[in-house]
This record gives C-alpha cells, structure tokens and sequence, in this order.
C-alpha cells in the first residue's frame, strides 16, 4: 500500500493526502513538483529514477473500506535535503536519458 508521505523530502513541504503537487518515484520517494522541476531534473537523488505524481487516495468509502478513513496517510516525515551540488553531479550522467530507459 502507497504510504502517502506527510511532506517534501527537500524542503519539508507539507504534501496532503489530496495534494496535486505531491511527486513519487517508484520507491515512493515523495518530493513537492516545485523540487523535482526545478531542482532535480526529474532524477530522483536516492535511486536515480524518474517522478510522477503520487495518486489521490479517496477520502470516502465509496466502496470496500478503500479510503483514508481506513488506510490513512504516513505521519512519519522524512525530511532529507539534497545537497544542490551533489546532485548537479549525480543526475549529470542521466538526466537526459528518459525515466522508463534508466
């Protein structure tokens, strides 16, 4: 199950269940849109992948229990500011390759 991570690993960000600017990698790695366009590449710095927006978990039961109110979202923040430069060098290699070929 998607854990829904409270905020921006970056720069702390408050990422709610319903927020559309909430980003993941494949690992869930969870960044604001703002971080991820402007300042990773879209490479993520903790495995390398590529970002799409993280889905909206309904917030009604609309049917079988699928909803917040049963599966709630994460309160355990994992804030983990990159280092700019450290990443600059990183993605260098394979920012330009696309998500789905890395």
């Amino acid at each position: 199950m998607l854990e829904l991570r409270p905020s921006c690993e970056n720069c702390n960000k408050p990422l709610p269940p319903a927020a559309l600017d909430a980003r993941i990698c494949s690992y869930e790695c969870t960044f604001c849109a703002t971080c991820v366009d402007t300042m990773l590449d879209n490479v993520c710095p903790n495995c390398g992948g590529g970002f799409g927006p993280r889905p909206i978990r309904p917030s009604r039961n609309w049917k079988n229990d699928n909803c917040l109110g049963k599966d709630a979202a994460s309160t355990r923040i994992k804030h983990r500011p990159v280092d700019p430069q450290a990443h600059a060098r990183f993605a260098a290699a394979i920012r330009s390759i696309p998500p789905e070929q890395r």
